[in-house]
C-alpha cells in the first residue's frame, strides 16, 4: 500500500476512535436494547413530551451506531480490494480503491465534527444578527459582507434562511440584520461565530483609496424548542411597534407592523419586520427567549464559553477573527489560530473550517474541566 493511501486510512482511523469515544461505542448497543424496550412499553404515549424525546435519542443513537458501523465496514472493504488489486496487479481496482478511501476520509472528517456537536441545544435551529460597529459606512458594507457570507454558507448546508430583519446604512450595506437559520445542527455549528469581526482592506468608499479597519459583531442563540421552558414576566417587557426603515423590497415591509420588543431587566432588545403585527410578536418573543436561554448556556458554561459572554462593543480588542484583504490575504481566528489566505472562499462562506477548529477547543477545554472536578 503507497505510503499516501497509509496516511489516509489511519486518517479515517483516527476519525473513528474518536467518533466511538463520542458515541460510547462499548455500551452502544446495550443502550439501544434498553430504548427499543421503553419503545415497546404500552404506556409511552401517556406523556408525549416525554415519549418524543425518547424517540429522538433513540434515533440519534441508531444514526450514530450506523455512521460508525458503515464508515468502518467500508474502510475495511476498500483495504481488502487494495490487497486484492496489489496481488493481481490490477491497477484499476486499486486505483478506485484509494479513490474510494479518499472520498471516505472527507466523510469521516464531517462525521466527527458533527459528533463534537454533543451539546444542550446544538441539535435546534438558531437566530443569527449582525451588526455594524466602529466604522460607519465601512462597517455598514462589511455587515453587509458579513451577512452575504453566512447566508452562502447555510445555502451550502441546505439550510432554510429566513430574513427577521433588517436596517439599511445611510449610504451602503446593513446596520442590522437579523436571521432565523433552520436545519441540522445549525446553532452547534454557527454558535462559535458569536463575537466581533474585524477587516482590514482598500476602502471602496475612499477616493484616496487608503486602508481601512471596519468591525462588525455576530451572535447566535438557538431557537428554543417546546423541550425548552423559559419564563417571560409580562412586567418585564416593552413592547413598541413602528415603521420598518430597510431599504424595501420583498424582504422588509413600509407598513407600521414592525415589533420591538425590549427586556427591561437585562436590555436585551429583538426585533422582528417582516410579516403582520402579529406574527411579528410572536417571532420577537421567540428570539427574546432564545436570547434568554442563551445567557442561561453561557452562565452554566463560563469557563468554555468566555469570549462569547464578554459582549463588549464591536472594536478594537474584542475581535475574534481578523480578514485582511489588503496588504496581503488572510484570514485568520485568534482563538484557535486557525487561518487560510483563501479570503475568496471564507467569504463566500467556506467556514467549515473555523468552526470545527472553535468546537475542537471547546470540546477539549470541557475536558479539562470535568478532569479538574473530578480532582
Amino acid at each position: 500500500m503507497r505510503a499516501e493511501t497509509q496516511n489516509t486510512v489511519e486518517a479515517i482511523r483516527k476519525s473513528l476512535a474518536l467518533l466511538g469515544q463520542r458515541l460510547g461505542l462499548e455500551t452502544a448497543d446495550y443502550r439501544l436494547e434498553e430504548f427499543n424496550a421503553r419503545v415497546e412499553d404500552p404506556t409511552l404515549w401517556d406523556n408525549p413530551e416525554a415519549a418524543q424525546k425518547l424517540m429522538r435519542e433513540r434515533q440519534l443513537l441508531v444514526d450514530s451506531i450506523a455512521t460508525y458501523k458503515g464508515i468502518a465496514q467500508e474502510l475495511e472493504d476498500n483495504i481488502e480490494l487494495i490487497e486484492l488489486g496489489e496481488m493481481e496487479d490490477d491497477a484499476e481496482v486499486v486505483s478506485e480503491a484509494e479513490q474510494a478511501l479518499k472520498t471516505l476520509a472527507g466523510k469521516a472528517a464531517e462525521k466527527e465534527i458533527e459528533a463534537l456537536l454533543d451539546g444542550e441545544a446544538d441539535g435546534n435551529d438558531t437566530f443569527l444578527e449582525i451588526n455594524s460597529g466602529a466604522g460607519g459606512t465601512e462597517s455598514c458594507d462589511w455587515a453587509a459582507m458579513l451577512a452575504r457570507m453566512y447566508v452562502r454558507w447555510a445555502e451550502k448546508k441546505g439550510y432554510k434562511v429566513e430574513l427577521q430583519s433588517e436596517s439599511a446604512g445611510e449610504e451602503a450595506g446593513i446596520k442590522s440584520a437579523a436571521y432565523k437559520i433552520s436545519g441540522p445542527n445549525a446553532y452547534g455549528w454557527l454558535k462559535s461565530e458569536s463575537g466581533v469581526h474585524r477587516l482590514v482592506r482598500i476602502s471602496p468608499y475612499d477616493s484616496s483609496a487608503r486602508r481601512h479597519t471596519s468591525f462588525s459583531s455576530v451572535w447566535v442563540y438557538p431557537v428554543v424548542d417546546d423541550n425548552i421552558e423559559i419564563e417571560v414576566n409580562p412586567a418585564d417587557i416593552r413592547l413598541d411597534t413602528y415603521r420598518s426603515s430597510g431599504a424595501g423590497g420583498q424582504h422588509v415591509n413600509t407598513t407600521d407592523s414592525a415589533v420591538r420588543i425590549t427586556h427591561l431587566p437585562t436590555g436585551i432588545v429583538v426585533t422582528s419586520s417582516e410579516k403582520s403585527q402579529h406574527q411579528n410578536r410572536d417571532i420577537a418573543m421567540k428570539a427574546l427567549k432564545s436570547r434568554l436561554y442563551q445567557m442561561e448556556l453561557d452562565k452554566r458554561n463560563a469557563a468554555i464559553n468566555e469570549a462569547h459572554a464578554a459582549k463588549g462593543e464591536a472594536g478594537w480588542g474584542n475581535q475574534i477573527r481578523s480578514y485582511v484583504l489588503q496588504p496581503y490575504q488572510m484570514v485568520k481566528d485568534l482563538r484557535t489560530n486557525y487561518e487560510t489566505s483563501d479570503t475568496a472562499g471564507v467569504l463566500d462562506g467556506d467556514l467549515d473550517g473555523f468552526m470545527a477548529a472553535t468546537l475542537a477547543m471547546d470540546v477539549a477545554g470541557k475536558s479539562r474541566s470535568e478532569a479538574r472536578a473530578e480532582d
